[in-house]
């Protein structure tokens, strides 16, 4: 088979070629909608040739003003009778029912993270729409882009794009109204940056008031019985280690060493459709071992419990679970920082302020922190010692 996969080049307006799954099909924009004409033959020197006469009869069309529709165009010989019969006995999915079978199948590809936070979130995007007739992609696209944010929206696009196309192979539907249409989709130049991480660490004295209000209790609610103090040391312990919170909840006695010197940071807690689960594994590595000095040996001394088993967490919930960080994250983290006049930031930027800070000491280069805190020394470079290290040229 002709293998050859470039498509015909055209100017704004005129009609493309495209090659879809080895088959030709002309892509083109006419009255404010786009349309995708499948020829029904394979991609091949010979084929090209009539894809593109029956391009320029379109684009003739078009310009004439005699354009009525891309069945005047369809060949002949694109559906047989058996499969005339076919098409039109079977009625066309709807997106929803096709967007319900794509899940299922990426499920066994994907973490529980990625089925929460991308097609959990996807499939509520697609709840929301009012059409879910593919012959409507146009205003599809319209509505997510006028209802979500624009990157979100991209990537969103370019999901429904990949379900079609993956329901255009299982022989759902013949063409894939999405194709190339997240491509069209252009973001802001504030978006651009997409995939940086929003680095906005807490200073010095910020930390240790949040520190402190936290471990005296400050801006509890009265008479609630509820106490902050109880997860000082883990706040202690994200400040003074750079861990990712999610690993800090997941940590067990069983990764600190008998003399409290060493951490191995090995698992996560991640969030799933079906609840909290424990994860073996980290972000960017299998694990990572963190030394510690005298403070953070005091920390983890404070909190052990005489009779503590190897697998029992060293920073539990009341109830001796995993800490439920939204949960921490609403009752306490922001009261504690409204409390105290901060600015609000993600606990997050515990990690941040742990990195910003280390490397300010002029003790530890980018590659030290990066061993650190499991990111690469080129990460460190560029999403933090190119924009918090104050530089000055020396005397020479």
């Amino acid at each position: 088979m002709y293998s050859k996969t470039t498509n015909r080049k055209a100017s704004k307006g005129s009609v493309q070629i495209k090659s879809s799954n080895g088959r030709l099909q002309l892509v083109f924009s006419f009255g404010g909608r786009r349309h995708y004409l499948s020829l029904g033959f394979d991609d091949s020197p010979q084929n090209r040739k009539l894809a593109e006469k029956k391009a320029r009869e379109i684009e003739l069309d078009i310009l004439s003003g005699h354009f009525e529709g891309v069945e005047k165009y369809k060949p002949k010989s694109v559906l047989s009778a058996v499969e005339a019969v076919t098409a039109i006995s079977t009625p066309q999915p709807s997106l929803a029912e096709m967007w319900d079978k794509f899940v299922e199948y990426k499920r066994p590809q994907c973490s529980p993270n990625t089925m929460k936070y991308v097609y959990g979130v996807y499939t509520r995007y697609l709840q929301k729409i009012p059409t879910q007739e593919l012959s409507q992609a146009n205003e599809m696209r319209d509505y997510v882009l006028k209802r979500f944010p624009i990157d979100s929206g991209k990537r969103f696009i370019t999901c429904l794009s990949a379900c079609c196309q993956w329901a255009v192979q299982s022989g759902m539907i013949s063409e894939n109204p999405f194709n190339g249409m997240a491509a069209e989709i252009q973001l802001p130049k504030s978006n651009k940056g997409e995939g940086i991480p929003e680095i906005n660490p807490f200073t010095l004295e910020e930390r240790d008031a949040i520190i402190a209000a936290i471990e005296t209790d400050q801006f509890c609610p009265l008479k609630s019985g509820f106490k902050h103090s109880r997860y000082a040391p883990l706040i202690k312990f994200l400040f003074m280690t750079g861990c990712r919170p999610s690993e800090a909840i997941a940590l067990e006695w069983q990764h600190i060493s008998p003399d409290f010197k060493q951490i191995t940071f090995e698992q996560v807690v991640i969030n799933t459709d079906s609840g909290r689960q424990v994860r073996t594994g980290l972000k960017t590595q299998e694990r990572r071992r963190f030394p510690c000095n005298n403070s953070l040996q005091e920390i983890l001394q404070s909190v052990k419990p005489e009779y503590a088993t190897p697998d029992s967490l060293v920073f539990p919930s009341p109830e001796g679970k995993p800490v439920d960080l939204n949960n921490f994250r609403n009752r306490i983290w922001k009261t504690v920082l409204k409390g105290l006049g901060i600015e609000y930031r993600k606990l997050y930027q515990t990690r941040h302020t742990f990195i910003t800070h280390a490397l300010e000491t002029g003790k530890l280069d980018a590659k030290d922190v990066g061993r650190l805190v499991g990111n690469s020394p080129e990460v460190i470079y560029r999403h933090y010692a190119g924009n918090k290290l104050e530089l000055f040229v020396p005397e020479f």
